[in-house]
């Protein structure tokens, strides 16, 4: 059986078992990073050596990175669904996975480490409104490019939408003001219905 280790609070983890719930694959979860430790030892970093989460075994080949864990699970179970079979939509959704882990991640992370897990007297006020005007213009380009289709990627979910409404899902629960975004609010509504979203993104920031 697949196994995964990882905090199910982890952003990065909740993109794993999110893919893993849509194409009803068995694993096991392992607690792992921040409070339950575990990724700081000699047998973690023997499996990932920058003792992050997530780390996956399945049956043997193991992988780090959730990015490329989602493109690899995406590929060997969900080839020609939530991996596109054709190269074009294949690398569209490619594109923004990268997008999300270059620009709308990094945008996103100083406010929420800023308002969630840094004590009122400690927060850099500064930094964590220009990080929010660096994400509210991701929300600008996405929600120009939701605008002519339901998912990511077109008529159907593929891996473009797990990291991205992984991101975005993070965004919308912080305390924070935010732009209207049409086309994004119907768009996180809409992936948010799905049972495998319910089931692992619906969690307290942490």
């Amino acid at each position: 059986m697949l196994t995964v280790w990882g905090r199910a609070n982890s952003i990065n983890v909740q993109k794993v078992l999110w893919t893993l719930a849509e194409l009803d694959i068995p694993w096991r979860r392992i607690d792992a990073g921040m409070k339950f430790g575990i990724n700081d030892t000699p047998e973690y970093r023997s499996m990932n050596p920058t003792g992050l989460v997530p780390t996956i075994d399945d049956e043997g080949y193991v992988l780090w990175e959730s990015n490329a864990i989602v493109r690899y699970l995406a590929a060997r179970h969900g080839f020609g669904t939530l991996y596109p079979a054709d190269l074009g939509p294949r690398f569209a959704a490619e594109r923004w996975m990268d997008w999300q882990a270059t620009a709308l991640h990094l945008a996103i992370t100083p406010v929420f480490v800023g308002l969630i897990r840094t004590p009122p007297e400690r927060r850099d006020e500064a930094a964590i409104e220009t990080a929010r005007r660096a994400a509210e213009r991701c929300m600008a380009i996405l929600d120009d490019h939701l605008a002519a289709r339901p998912y990511m990627n077109g008529e159907e979910l593929t891996i473009a939408d797990i990291p991205v409404g992984a991101g975005v899902n993070r965004w919308y629960r912080l305390p924070i003001d935010r732009a209207p975004r049409p086309n994004v609010e119907r768009w996180l509504a809409l992936i948010a219905k799905r049972p495998a979203f319910a089931a692992h993104l619906e969690t307290p920031l942490s």
